[in-house]
This record gives C-alpha cells, sequence and structure tokens, in this order.
C-alpha cells in the first residue's frame, strides 16, 4: 500500500529534496511550507503543499487537518524539517528573537508532533523523524540560539523515544553537519533583524567573523541535500531505525570528540569555529 508522509520545511533545501524523491519512490508526500507563495509553487511541481508555520498554530491545526482529509485519517511518516538560525553571539540575541527561534525550531515542531501522534498510535504505527543537526550535541560559537534549540530538540526527541516504546511508534533523529541549501542566506536575513551587531561590544569581531560565516561558499566537508534524503530513506524503511542518523563527517568526527575529548580542550578547538 502507498506510505504517506508530511514533510516540513519545503521551499527549498533538505526538505525540497526529500519530498521530491520520495514522490519519486511511491509515496504519498505532503510538503510543507511556511508561505503561501511557495506552497503554490511546489503544487505547480505536482506535489501536496499544505502551509505550516512553526511560528502559526492555527496553520499547524489546519494543514494538518488537511493532510489527514487527503489521507482519510492516517499519516505512516512526519519528518519534521523546517529550522533556522540567527547567527550571532548570545549577548547579543534579544529575548524576542530567542522566543521567536524556539517557537519555529521546537515549540512548532512539538505542537505538531502531539497532533500527529495519536493519528498513528490509533493505527498502530509510524514513524517521528526529526532533522537536528551535530550542532545538538556539539556546541560551536556564534550560533549560539541554534544550537540552544538544536540541544533542546534531542532532549525532546529521546524522550519521546523512551516514551513510545510499545507504541508502534518509532522516533529517529537526523544529525547533519554542513549541508547544501540556503540556510545560510535565512540565517544573515535573521541576523539582520535581530542582531544590533553595530552597537555590539564585539563589533570588530562581528566584522571579520559575519562574512566568513554566512556568506562563503561550500564549506571543505559540505554535502549536498541528497546525503540527509538518503539517512532519511534509511530511517524511513528500516524495520528497526536507529536512534540517530548522522551525515557529513563532521557529524561523525565531533562525536568522537564530544565522547574523547577533556571539556577545555574542546572548547579550544571548537573557539576555532
Amino acid at each position: 500500500m502507498t506510505r504517506s508522509i508530511l514533510i516540513t520545511g519545503c521551499s527549498t533545501g533538505i526538505g525540497h529534496h526529500a519530498a521530491h524523491t520520495l514522490k519519486a519512490q511511491g509515496w504519498q508526500v505532503f510538503a510543507a511550507c511556511r508561505k503561501i507563495a511557495d506552497c503554490d509553487r511546489l503544487r505547480a511541481e505536482g506535489l501536496a503543499a499544505p502551509r505550516i508555520d512553526y511560528e502559526d498554530e492555527t496553520t499547524i491545526e489546519n494543514g494538518l487537518a488537511e493532510v489527514l482529509e487527503a489521507t482519510s485519517g492516517k499519516l505512516d511518516a512526519l519528518f519534521n524539517n523546517g529550522a533556522y538560525a540567527i547567527p550571532g553571539l548570545l549577548e547579543d540575541i534579544p529575548t524576542a528573537g530567542m522566543r521567536a527561534i524556539f517557537q519555529a525550531n521546537l515549540i512548532g515542531w512539538h505542537d505538531l508532533t502531539r497532533r500527529v501522534i495519536p493519528v498513528m498510535r490509533a493505527q498502530g504505527s509510524g514513524r517521528i523523524v526529526q532533522n537536528s543537526s551535530v550542532l545538538g550535541y556539539v556546541a560551536a560559537p556564534w550560533r549560539g540560539a541554534y544550537n540552544a534549540t538544536k540541544f533542546a530538540l534531542e532532549g525532546l526527541t529521546d524522550t519521546l523515544r523512551i516514551e513510545m516504546r510499545g507504541t508502534g511508534i518509532d522516533v529517529v533523529l537526523i544529525e547533519p553537519g554542513p549541508i547544501t541549501s540556503a540556510f545560510r542566506a535565512n540565517a544573515r536575513a535573521q541576523f539582520e533583524r535581530w542582531v544590533d551587531w553595530k552597537s555590539a561590544a564585539r563589533r570588530d569581531d562581528y566584522k571579520r567573523r559575519m562574512v566568513q560565516l554566512y556568506d562563503d561558499g561550500a564549506t571543505r566537508f559540505e554535502l549536498p541535500e541528497q546525503s540527509v534524503t538518503a539517512a532519511l530513506i534509511k530511517a524511513l524503511d528500516a524495520p528497526r531505525p536507529k536512534a540517530r542518523y548522522r551525515v557529513t563527517l563532521p557529524a561523525h568526527v565531533e562525536a568522537v570528540m564530544k565522547r574523547a575529548l577533556p571539556t577545555r580542550v574542546l572548547d579550544r578547538i571548537l573557539s576555532n569555529f
């Protein structure tokens, strides 16, 4: 039988590639986007595209209702993917910005997931896949707001995986390192919205670091979106999926460093990132 999946954050990048790939493999794909214009574009590409904005509870409720109406009340998988970063030093991230990013990267995910769980519980099966990051287990400077949301997501997902034991619902983390996408451009827009770097105590550091971090081209170990899609397919198809699927060399290396190195040694290494 055709399996169904709801994927968020499909306007570009990982979500967009995953949606088209799974559709080509025979899945019934619902490729959600935050903006109406992006939903319209994806529909023109042949995808079902409900509007889901994690910062708007009404769109979460209505978007999922649209999906369930099309599937007669069933859903085999959810891939929580949409997220953004607010680059900058934590001392310069305003509280309102931190609230916004937690809503977009964590609380909205929790809202959608809670609405999906009763559907999967009733059918006796389901798979919830969360797109985390290497920055969910290794903190890097200048990325503190994003680090915080992904560290929180790791804890939330680990807990949910334990709590779903015996229900037929598997909960999985994907932990990518650097991936080719529009992520940097989106991060730059959030930076300009929230960070008053010209008034910051370390404004000279901003001048040196921000272009390097968010305007440069591909990093040395960056992989294309299909590397995450490949991990997603493994997570969806495995009879007994792993708790974590790490993607890119930095994701694997930094996991080893986290376990093997003293904290202050790791801090010294990461301070150069």
